[in-house]
């Protein structure tokens, strides 16, 4: 694969198509206007700039990556792809309608993939005529930095294409782990149950939040404590999967503690806002 398209230029999606250029894939990233594509562009121009302050990118790989990167409003410059990924928001109904569009422009041994976190890759491969060539890769939160990549079974994807997304998941530096197609795939399976009880227990009067975390960091090794990396996620962000992952499974430790929703609703969403569980514990 040499070829790569990034539909949906949000955070998640300009961090993928840097960690592609950076690696010398020519890479084009989709949007549906030019102000998002040139937010999308100065935040890859940020990251690289950031990267030569702190030693670990030089001027020259910076120029490089941003050679291999081009910008449209037209999916039909997605015609000569090897990869797509679609990268768009949780909406099943808009990342359905994207992997059509998708399909109609590609080459018929382009493989195309969604970058969800909590809908069905089955479901979303199902809107396909030819969903053998369909899977799921879960980038993780920064793409450019998190070495882990979810390679999601879609209940239609062929064993070739798992081979294909394998091997361009390790080719972009990442390490793939493969599995199912289930509410939460592997890690968000395990994680968003631990998120939601940490919610709680800060809701209950249990503990601060600077001491549950504390708690967790030290007690239990956790690089990050849970409060903390919900505001880095974004509260609305777990409020969808959580609440998606519930839908789908019924499984109980996945339902949305009320304080989570309380605090989407008054737009507390975590350092996107400026505001979270962490910054409320400081009003």
């Amino acid at each position: 694969m040499t070829r790569v398209g990034v539909v949906g230029m949000g955070t998640m999606g300009a961090g993928i198509a840097l960690v592609c250029a950076r690696v010398g894939l020519d890479t084009c990233g989709i949007d549906v206007s030019d102000s998002k594509l040139a937010n999308a562009e100065q935040d890859i121009e940020r990251f690289l700039e950031e990267g030569i302050r702190r030693g670990k990118t030089t001027a020259e790989e910076r120029d490089a990556t941003l050679r291999h990167i081009r910008y449209s409003t037209d999916i039909e410059t997605l015609a000569d792809s090897d990869l797509v990924i679609e990268a768009a928001s949780e909406d099943e109904e808009l990342k359905q309608r994207l992997l059509v569009a998708i399909e109609q422009v590609v080459p018929g041994d382009a493989v195309i993939t969604t970058n969800t976190s909590a809908l069905s890759a089955s479901a979303l491969a199902a809107t396909l005529a030819r969903p053998a060539r369909c899977g799921g890769l879960h980038f993780f939160n920064p793409a450019p930095l998190m070495p882990l990549v979810e390679v999601i079974l879609a209940e239609q994807t062929a064993k070739p294409t798992v081979e294909r997304l394998v091997g361009f998941a390790r080719k972009i530096g990442k390490e793939p782990v493969i599995t199912k197609d289930r509410p939460g795939f592997l890690v968000n399976r395990l994680l968003m149950p631990d998120l939601n009880q940490a919610i709680r227990a800060y809701d209950d009067g249990l503990a601060s939040a600077q001491d549950i975390d504390t708690a967790l960091e030290l007690g239990l090794g956790y690089p990050i404590g849970p409060l903390k990396l919900l505001d880095i996620i974004g509260l609305d962000t777990h409020l969808h999967a959580t609440a998606a992952a519930y839908t789908q499974s019924g499984e109980t430790p996945f339902i949305p503690p009320p304080l989570l929703a309380r605090l989407v609703s008054a737009g507390a969403l975590g350092h996107k806002t400026g505001r979270g569980i962490i910054a409320q514990t400081m009003d």
